[in-house]
């Protein structure tokens, strides 16, 4: 499933005090892309890629899955689709530190009333290397644990696509450099698509396709 940008933008504010985040943004995301998007800081990455992601709406323009308008309809009907068709890893881990590693995985599909399939939440365990730490809570994990945990949460409802925000943000190098190398291996063997912001240049060359944002406008660089 394609993911068509449509001359978003976004804007905070009115008069005076207006401020654009975005200034019609547009890109084709393509189903099995790996996409980074780097940029300074304030420079309107999070806010495309929350955008991108149904977590906020932009002030004009569309964003389109498949044939499906993902704003046009209700805020219910849009926290539906991101639970079914999006996963989200945050910089932060955002575990909930009185449930076990296991129990964190699965809150998405508990919410959305369905339940886990345990062959593959041992083959996400198995390729994150969790195998033997789904009965450990938060405070007992690294935080390179923890955070492999949080990518299993954002893959348990089998999604069609990953955004990332910073997701090696809050690990040393050698931690962020394991996670990284485990999304990138899962997304290849589960054919997933893979939107990551990020500041580390390292991560960016990882991507098959990089894009840049400075003060809102987002370019595709030329991969040599």
């Amino acid at each position: 499933m394609d993911i068509q940008v449509n001359q978003i933008s976004k804007t905070y504010g009115s008069g005076d005090n207006q401020v654009a985040a975005l200034n019609r943004a547009a890109m084709t995301i393509h189903a099995g892309d790996f996409i980074s998007i780097m940029g300074p800081s304030g420079s309107g990455k999070s806010t495309l890629l929350h955008i991108l992601s149904g977590l906020d709406r932009p002030t004009t323009g569309t964003v389109t899955y498949g044939k499906t308008d993902i704003h046009h309809g209700t805020d219910r009907e849009l926290s539906a689709f991101r639970r079914r068709k999006i996963g989200f890893i945050f910089q932060q881990f955002n575990l909930l530190p009185v449930l076990t590693a296991r129990e964190n995985i699965i809150m998405p599909l508990l919410l959305d009333r369905q339940k886990p399939d345990e062959a593959y939440l041992q083959k996400l365990a198995g390729l994150l290397g969790l195998t033997d730490r789904l009965d450990h809570l938060p405070h007992e994990l690294s935080g390179g644990q923890q955070q492999r945990v949080a990518v299993a949460r954002a893959l348990i409802a089998k999604p069609d696509v990953i955004f990332a925000d910073e997701p090696t943000g809050n690990l040393d190098s050698k931690s962020g450099g394991e996670v990284m190398a485990m999304l990138c291996d899962i997304r290849e063997k589960l054919g997933k698509t893979l939107v990551i912001i990020t500041h580390d240049t390292r991560i960016a060359e990882m991507a098959g396709r990089r894009f840049y944002i400075v003060d809102g406008e987002l370019s595709e660089v030329t991969v040599s």
